[in-house]
């Protein structure tokens, strides 16, 4: 085991820094939908918490200059997608931006609310938004859980160091 770096070897804050500390922080992959104007929209997300159990609410962060943004902010409710290990196709998919994110492959149905819910995934939610809130140059958007199924099989796919990863035992 090594010892915590020095403080000699600190940083001021940047955005560099912040991105730095947080390609070490693996962390769960979601994909976030909901139904815009013009169609379906979608983007991944490794910002996605749990808040609240009663009542049931999660949180997750969307950038304001993001392609989903004027949907979400426009929106009651979104989808909430849990991907599995098998799914890292799918996440890339989400994150690129430009990409067709419903076309095929992506396998997807509307769902309650009108929500797209995606296939094959290990869990989804559809949830009611109650808050958005300015955060820097993201908002962080605040939802409580209205219904869903945990029942996916597979393993969670995680975000570690710039790239998607399962879990190793």
């Amino acid at each position: 085991m090594t010892a915590t770096p020095g403080l000699d070897s600190a940083q001021l804050a940047s955005p560099d820094l912040l991105r730095s500390v947080f390609r070490r922080h693996a962390a769960g992959v979601a994909v976030i939908t909901a139904r815009g104007e013009s169609g379906p929209v979608g983007f991944t997300a490794t910002s996605l918490s749990s808040v609240s159990a009663d009542p049931p609410m999660l949180s997750f962060g969307v950038g304001a200059g993001a392609s989903s943004w004027p949907a979400i902010a426009a929106t009651d409710h979104v989808g909430v997608h849990v991907l599995g290990e098998h799914q890292q196709d799918l996440a890339a998919t989400f994150a690129r931006s430009g990409a067709d994110r419903f076309g095929a492959p992506t396998v997807w149905r509307e769902g309650p609310e009108r929500v797209p819910v995606l296939d094959g995934v290990l869990a989804w939610m559809v949830c009611r938004v109650v808050a958005r809130v300015p955060a820097g140059d993201h908002r962080i958007v605040l939802a409580e859980v209205v219904l869903g199924d945990p029942s996916g099989l597979g393993r969670p796919l995680l975000y570690h160091q710039g790239r998607f990863n399962g879990l190793r035992d």
